[in-house]
């Protein structure tokens, strides 16, 4: 399994997505329902989320670092590059400013206020872009990913669910569990 893994960098970048988005909705959650007994508990986890987030950010920036340096590419994919790590960069230090922040409010137990929940809001909308960046960099550019089959089996149609390599066809040739 790791011998497909050119790098580190899509491991730690889904932790990253996953925990920093979490938060941002736990902690609108717990601002939305201030008075139900379980908003402390999503207040908490949110915390927990985004401070794990932050940490595991800095593997995700190093990693992506480290894939920018190594990873084949040619001009155009270099250009979504290097528009991904800026966009990566800028995004990093906002969740970083935002943790900080956090640890801030937390040791003076207040209740996040508005300007909070809005840098947060800010933070998810600028991970949701480098994810969307970095997800062009796979799927429209192929990179960190391993070449089609050249023995002829990867150009079948999807179009024709009587392909006998159709994927709906559970006894497909090929596609078997």
């Amino acid at each position: 399994m790791f011998e497909i893994l050119p790098n580190w960098h899509p491991v730690f970048v889904h932790f990253t997505i996953a925990l920093l988005l979490a938060a941002a909705f736990l902690f609108f959650v717990a601002a939305l329902v201030p008075a139900r007994s379980w908003s402390g508990a999503c207040r908490a986890a949110a915390y927990w989320d985004l401070w794990l987030g932050a940490a595991i950010t800095f593997a995700t920036v190093a990693a992506g670092i480290y894939a920018f340096n190594t990873v084949r590419h040619d001009e155009p994919a270099h250009l979504a590059m290097a528009d991904h790590r800026n966009w990566a960069l800028a995004t990093a230090s906002v969740w970083w400013l935002v943790a900080l922040w956090s640890v801030f409010l937390y040791r003076r137990k207040r209740v996040p206020p508005l300007p909070f929940l809005a840098a947060l809001a800010v933070a998810a909308g600028l991970l949701l872009v480098t994810a969307w960046k970095g997800g062009e960099l796979v799927y429209g550019h192929g990179l960190g990913v391993q070449a089609l089959p050249v023995d002829g089996t990867a150009g079948h149609d999807h179009d024709d669910p009587g392909d006998p390599g159709h994927h709906d066809d559970p006894g497909a040739a090929g596609h078997g569990p």
